[in-house]
């Protein structure tokens, strides 16, 4: 039960003995600067008006904070120097904008957009024209009457005045017989005007309509029966069924708000009604699709935002393929989302440029695909490795014969292909490549797998003397000690741009006998190969651990994931924390052939949706590259018949220790060069033809392998010291007992 206490009255309060709170004489100051402050008050100053007195008191009761003063402010003043004159401009410049728009301004956006409205309007004209005679033809014929009828009833109506009627019998049920006489009058008088202008029209149109009969050419009256009775069949055509069907699919589109916005993010968890959203510029159209800036609440993040995609998809209603993510740079909770139209990963790229092409320079960065927006994706692949993942009939062979593509069209470069699903995607490289093989089947008494081991070895063999002969090169031609396109293209040197293949190289790297050596070699090629001008690409659809290891993976700079079963394997394809970055490619859809997200080929990642080139596509471009490259003289290898002869990798040792003579511990190249020619002519023959030069060179290559180098060996020739490239006896034994000591533990 709740007591309600009693108070006595403020003019009768009780007795109170104890002593509760005591009055204190505050010294009044009256403020006058003529009165020094030590002089003692008046007497008689006790009379203060309002807003002439203070009193000093405590600010704390904290007995320790005596004797401290405040502090500086911590805040910084909000402008310490005013803005200059420069720094004003420049503001006002990035805040003017185009008087033109780009594709107005810009000669290949015109020229792009000129094509896409000769191929749109084409395609509109083409789609009503077949549908004019067997569709929308009957279509008028069946609606005319209906719309001459509708035609009639309307001019009836208007001509006896149906409008008012309602008016007419409100007045009779209200039993108001003025009003009632006042619009009869008014309605006499409507009817009476208007029979006389329908009857003259009706007079004039049945005349021109005999003029037009007896009079007309045939071609006019045939015009004008058409204009009636399309006329008569749009009035009489149901609203819900239009007389002309549309030409394109009208998709889903809706304005976008700042509640929406605010209304998605509350959704997804990233803010909470005490924080919001803050928006640093407006909503605006940008291409097919929304551009909006946020700054999320302090604390979260663009990594934040990313976690939340689907939630936020989800809150602005729309697919989550329709919502794209951009980081800001200068604050990491400002995120800039693309919210397209439509989903823009759905719709094919188109056909390569590389039709077009008569031919490419490798060195430049060439058309690859297009992003979610249709910008151009240009690819390269100078100084790097491209590892290509994907699960089955995704495109992932198609997005790499692209690049493929692209080098056969250069004829400076040197292309070596080794599919092993020996699918027909890359049978017709054989044109241009240097080294092709397929499968891991050997026939005909062709093993592949053997051919490419060969090309390995070959391959690596070419990395090291280019090494080496580039440090050797003079400064004038090479002045950094750097592949250039000047070098890379010239045939004496023998140093062109490289592009080695390698399609569902798990078939390789799981083979029984050579599957180590060929894992090694690869990973040696992807790690030193693409700084002297050779890159390797290659694709799987099997990325884990056991049918391509991470130490090759690792080795290889850009990669590019298509569509995967989880985020685990697009974790593993594009590298570790590429999905806390929001690179997810097993988002992408079973539709989305040819999509994947490209992560280190520059310093964006993102989507690309690359070009098509089917199976005759390819085999045009690459008829054009090889009479391109037979015209320029740089067709080799595989191309023109010149099989690599695999017994000289085999014998090499053997043969090399048969010639060195009793007591020979050091040998010029070229001296064993002549005395193997002598050995095997069909096998040596032609390294003894070349120049002293190229002869030595083409032992050392044969010999790196091997891990056998050269030195420089000095002799004495008729009085005169001679330093020329050598070999040591001891190092080819050293080899030979390593090579035997292999096979013995197979």
């Amino acid at each position: 039960m709740t007591e309600n206490p009693e108070f006595p009255p403020a003019d009768n309060p009780e007795s109170i003995d104890d002593r509760t709170a005591e009055v204190l004489p505050f010294p009044l100051k009256k403020t006058d600067p003529t009165v020094p402050t030590d002089s003692p008050a008046p007497v008689g100053e006790g009379v203060v008006k309002p807003g002439e007195w203070e009193a000093e008191l405590p600010d704390t009761d904290d007995a320790e904070a005596e004797g401290l003063s405040d502090g500086a402010p911590v805040d910084p003043p909000r402008e310490v120097y005013p803005p200059s004159v420069a720094e004003w401009m420049e503001a006002k410049d990035k805040a003017r904008l185009p008087v033109l728009p780009d594709w107005v301004k810009l000669p290949d956006q015109r020229t792009a957009v000129r094509k896409w409205a000769v191929r749109h309007y084409s395609a509109v004209v083409g789609y009503h024209a077949v549908r004019l005679p067997c569709i929308y033809t009957p279509k008028v014929l069946f609606y005319s009457p209906r719309g001459a009828w509708r035609w009639s009833t309307a001019v009836g109506r208007w001509v006896f005045d149906a409008e008012g009627k309602s008016l007419r019998l409100a007045s009779v049920a209200n039993e108001d017989a003025a009003e009632y006489l006042k619009l009869s009058r008014q309605r006499n008088d409507r009817v009476r005007l208007r029979g006389i202008v329908a009857f003259v029209a009706g007079v004039v149109g049945l005349t021109a309509a005999l003029t037009l009969f007896v009079m007309a050419p045939s071609w006019l009256l045939m015009l004008t029966m058409a204009t009636l009775t399309t006329t008569l069949g749009a009035v009489g055509a149901p609203a819900d069924r239009p007389l002309i069907d549309m030409a394109k699919v009208t998709f889903r589109k809706r304005r976008l708000s700042s509640d929406i916005v605010i209304r998605a993010h509350e959704a997804s968890g990233l803010t909470t009604k005490d924080q919001t959203i803050a928006f640093p510029r407006p909503i605006g159209r940008d291409g097919d699709g929304w551009r909006v800036v946020v700054d999320l609440p302090y604390g979260k993040t663009f990594e934040d935002a990313v976690k939340a995609h689907a939630r936020l998809a989800s809150g602005m209603d729309i697919a989550p393929t329709q919502l794209f993510l951009d980081k800001d740079e200068t604050s990491g909770r400002r995120v800039s989302y693309w919210i397209a139209d439509r989903d823009p990963l759905a719709v094919p790229s188109g056909k390569s440029p590389l039709l077009g092409a008569t031919r490419v320079d490798f060195w430049k960065p060439f058309p690859w695909g297009v992003d979610e927006r249709g910008n151009p994706v240009m690819a390269t692949m100078l100084w790097l490795s491209l590892l290509v993942g994907a699960v089955p009939r995704q495109g992932k062979t198609f997005s790499a014969r692209t690049i493929a593509l692209a080098a056969a069209l250069d004829p400076y470069v040197r292309l070596y292909v080794f599919d092993g699903k020996a699918s027909p995607d890359w049978r017709k490289f054989a044109l241009v490549a240097h080294r092709i093989g397929f499968g891991i089947v050997p026939k005909n008494g062709f093993d592949p797998v053997q051919h490419l081991l060969t090309s390995l070895r070959e391959l690596k063999a070419d990395v090291e003397d280019r090494y080496h002969r580039l440090s050797e090169l003079p400064l004038h031609v090479c002045p950094e000690g750097k592949l250039t396109p000047e070098i890379s293209r010239d045939k004496k040197l023998n140093m062109p741009l490289t592009l080695f293949v390698v399609d569902e190289v798990q078939e390789y790297l799981t083979h029984p006998e050579h599957g180590k050596e060929i894992l090694s070699l690869m990973v040696y090629l992807a790690r030193v190969a693409p700084a002297v001008g050779v890159s390797v690409m290659t694709s799987t659809q099997k990325p884990d651990d056991k049918a391509c290891p991470s130490e090759l993976r690792d080795q290889h700079q850009a990669r590019f994931a298509l569509r995967v079963g989880a985020y685990q394997v697009s974790d593993v394809i594009l590298g570790a924390g590429s999905y806390s970055e929001g690179l997810d490619a097993s988002k992408l859809l079973k539709s989305h052939k040819g999509v994947g997200l490209l992560k280190g080929m520059s310093d964006d990642s993102g989507i690309v949706r690359t070009y098509l080139a089917d199976g005759r596509d390819a085999e045009r471009i690459l008829t054009r590259a090889a009479a391109l490259r037979e015209a320029e003289r740089t067709l080799s290898g595989d191309a023109v018949g010149e099989a690599p002869a695999p017994e000289v990798s085999a014998t090499i040792l053997d043969d090399v220790a048969q010639v060195l003579g009793k007591g020979e511990a050091k040998v010029w190249s070229e001296t064993i060069v002549d005395r193997l020619a002598d050995l095997r002519p069909d096998v040596y023959g032609p390294w003894a033809e070349l120049d002293a030069k190229p002869k030595a060179e083409a032992l050392t290559a044969a010999l790196k392998p091997f891990g056998i180098g050269t030195m420089q060996i000095s002799r004495r020739i008729d009085g005169e010291q001679v330093n020329k490239r050598g070999i040591k006896r001891e190092d080819i034994a050293a080899a030979i007992t390593q090579r035997n000591e292999k096979r013995d533990a197979g």
